[in-house]
Formats: C-alpha cells, structure tokens, sequence
C-alpha cells in the first residue's frame, strides 16, 4: 500500500555505517540540510549524492542528528538515512536509489583485536634465529 506523499510530508529514518548512526528528518522546503544543528558548510558530495540523484537538492529540507564513528563513517551514515528518507518520500524514487546501491547499509564493520597477536590479524614480529 504505497501512495504518493502529500506536499508538506515529514519523514524521520535513521541511517547506519560502521559505528555511526545518523537520525534524518526529512521535509518539503528549500535545500536547507543541517546536521547537528549547523547548516552543511561545504558540499559534500557524500552526503549530497542521493539528493543529486532523485533531483530533489532544492526541494527538501533535511535536519540531521549523527552520533558515533569518525568522519567517513557518519558521512556513510547520513548518506544512508537520506537514501531511506528519500525512499519513503516519494515512492517513485525507491528504484533508482536501490539500483544506485543506496538503501543497502554497508555491512563492514571493525574486527576485533584477537588475543596473542597486536591487532586483530596483525601478529607480534617473528625472529627465526
């Protein structure tokens, strides 16, 4: 049961990458995107690329909340959660952003350290003699 949105539709998702989770909400307005409360400085292509994909850059407004993970990770995470709110915004935009790799989250996490070695593969140094 999928319909099409009304104009003053507000969507809230959340997105994942790594160690960082980004809480999007996503609403009709004028390109305005902030996360954590600061206007996006730069242009991120990152976080921009579903929006520049589905055409929508200067038709939505997006407020961001990232906790978590480093720079690269919360980029992954607000891309992700954009990707999902755009999905659930305008239906019609479900299959390019799935064809483009969008909506799925990335699955790559950290490994963790095993004992007897310094990091998770990396073994301590072996002198043969």
């Amino acid at each position: 049961m999928t319909t099409k949105k009304s104009s003053n539709t507000k969507v809230a998702t959340v997105g994942r990458r790594k160690r960082a989770v980004a809480r999007v909400r996503l609403s009709t307005g004028k390109g305005a995107i902030t996360i954590n409360e600061r206007q996006l400085s730069t242009q991120n292509s990152i976080i921009l690329e579903p929006l520049q994909l589905v055409d929508l850059t200067d038709k939505v407004d997006v407020s961001v909340k990232v906790l978590g993970g480093g720079k690269v990770g919360q980029c992954g995470a607000i891309r992700h959660g954009i990707a999902r709110a755009l999905a659930e915004f305008d239906p019609e935009t479900r299959a390019t952003l799935k064809k483009a790799g969008l909506l799925t989250r990335d699955p790559r996490e950290k490994e963790r350290k095993k004992p007897g070695l310094k990091r998770a593969r990396r073994a301590p140094q072996w002198a043969k003699r």
